[in-house]
């Protein structure tokens, strides 16, 4: 990787053009600005091209509609020129020094191939933005770390090193629109690959998966989809033997020593 890694947003987006907005300007407004910023629109109906158009992202059409097609049409497109592709949604809003964070870590630290963190909700009520936060993703780590041995990869949140997309884009369900993106993809990865969570690495994103009972019966659901139509590759047993060590490098905690200081500005 180049001393200053080229960075590329991938945002999948269907009819969520203001949230689309929000975020394409938090994005503006990054400390370490990427260098590339991709919404994939998913057939949309509302305003969601002409958004991206207006803040300058290059904008790519995925006519299957699904988030599995979407995310991995933006992760391609992203593979001529980045060094790491970051993942948001289009209801992230990113703090300000998100990219910094994800640079930083990745030239500090060659083995780590992907990074993810963890979720603050906003615009439910605060029980909603606490079970969402600590039941929803955070359980969705905590019980994945068990099962797979290493980090759930939370899709609105996270990046990886182009190396590793390039690696998994030919094994993961990228044509299945029923099943959690985020999920399968966490299941094509290894040790190996160097997953990490940061506990610090938080973004706020939208309550809505948790504000109806349907929705998040629906989402839970497709858990179980997601590993049933992956299996036996996302089996318990195929993991224990991979890596002794996947457990201990689970939870990336950067060392200040070791970030480098230019990065992020």
């Amino acid at each position: 990787m180049p001393l200053a890694p080229r960075v590329t947003v991938v945002i999948p987006c269907r009819d969520d053009a203001g949230f689309l907005d929000a975020c394409l300007t938090a994005l503006a407004a990054q400390t370490h600005r990427a260098d590339r910023v991709i919404v994939v629109d998913n057939g949309s109906t509302d305003d969601s091209a002409a958004v991206a158009r207006r803040h300058g992202a290059i904008l790519v059409e995925e006519p299957v509609v699904g988030i599995w097609p979407a995310a991995a049409r933006g992760y391609d497109e992203a593979m001529d020129g980045a060094d790491i592709v970051a993942r948001l949604d289009a209801d992230s809003r990113p703090h300000s020094d998100w990219i910094a964070r994800l640079v930083r870590a990745f030239v500090a630290d060659p083995s780590l191939g992907v990074l993810t963190g963890g979720a603050e909700f906003y615009g439910g009520t605060s029980l909603q933005n606490y079970l969402g936060e600590h039941w929803y993703i955070g359980g969705g780590h905590y019980w994945i770390r068990k099962w797979l041995g290493i980090p759930l990869v939370f899709g609105s949140n996270f990046a990886m090193r182009a190396g590793v997309w390039l690696r998994v884009r030919d094994q993961v369900d990228r044509g299945n629109a029923r099943i959690h993106d985020d999920l399968d993809l966490t299941i094509r990865l290894r040790a190996s690959d160097g997953v990490r969570y940061d506990p610090q690495l938080r973004m706020p994103v939208s309550a809505r998966p948790v504000q109806t009972v349907s929705g998040l019966s629906r989402r839970v659901f497709k858990v179980a989809t997601t590993f049933a139509v992956s299996w036996p590759e996302g089996a318990a047993w195929r993991r224990r033997g991979e890596s002794t060590t996947a457990a201990a490098d689970a939870e990336w905690l950067p060392d200040g020593d070791d970030w480098a200081p230019e990065y992020g500005g």
